[in-house]
């Protein structure tokens, strides 16, 4: 589904990510893991095509996006949920999901997609009135999953889903993804609660400093001593 080989990018001239290899496949979820600064979150605004890349290629579902612009990745079918949220903050919940639904390929299904969010994330429904900005942490960061949804992505790209959020939503938002998860839905996730990722993903990649140390099966990278004592600490 996902193809990704060689490639570098970074920030002002300096390169972040430096040759780095992997892949998704249809209906696997994936993980990226390691430290703050490592290169994770540059990874997937590459994949967005927020960052140009300047070695290597990207492809997805078969095509090149290499080069492509800033918008062919949610129009090709990835749903990405950015670290932060990237709420709109002055509209309205349901103005925000309405957002999410911009490629052709979702405006069909709208109204089924805002069925399957709002019984995924129930705490929304008597919110699509209000602003997006009153929201709280944990019903922000199910809005920011919810408006992804919206464009009927073939695959799913969350940054640091987690981040600040108390353990009770952690465990919500997870409880989510393995809805997701067992249904069929292909996800690349990037993200700090490290049990959390590695029990929900299938295969997972570690970086440090850009570049990739260590990828595997979950049950294989969980008890590496380089992942347990070089990066996270565990």
């Amino acid at each position: 589904m996902l193809e990704i080989q060689g490639i570098s990018t970074g920030y002002e001239g300096v390169e972040v990510i430096h040759g780095i290899d992997l892949a998704v496949n249809e209906g696997e979820t994936v993980c990226v893991l390691g430290a703050n600064g490592a290169g994770k979150s540059t990874l997937l605004r590459a994949v967005m095509r927020q960052l140009p890349v300047w070695t290597g290629c990207l492809r997805f579902l078969g095509q090149d996006l290499t080069a492509a612009k800033a918008f062919a990745p949610a129009h090709r079918g990835m749903g990405y949920v950015p670290e932060g949220r990237g709420m709109l903050a002055s509209l309205t919940v349901r103005e925000n999901l309405e957002m999410g639904a911009y490629p052709l390929r979702a405006q069909a299904s709208f109204a089924d997609n805002l069925a399957r969010v709002l019984a995924l994330f129930p705490a929304l429904e008597p919110r699509l009135k209000d602003a997006a900005g009153n929201l709280s942490g944990g019903q922000a960061q199910m809005l920011a999953i919810g408006r992804a949804l919206m464009s009927s992505p073939r695959l799913l790209l969350l940054d640091e889903p987690s981040l600040g959020l108390a353990p009770q939503i952690v465990g919500q938002v997870y409880a989510v993804l393995g809805q997701l998860k067992a249904a069929g839905q292909a996800i690349l996730l990037v993200e700090q609660a490290v049990g959390k990722a590695l029990s929900l993903s299938d295969r997972a990649y570690v970086l440090e400093r850009g570049r990739i140390v260590l990828t595997g099966p979950c049950e294989r990278v969980k008890d590496d001593k380089l992942l347990r004592d070089a990066y996270l600490g565990l």
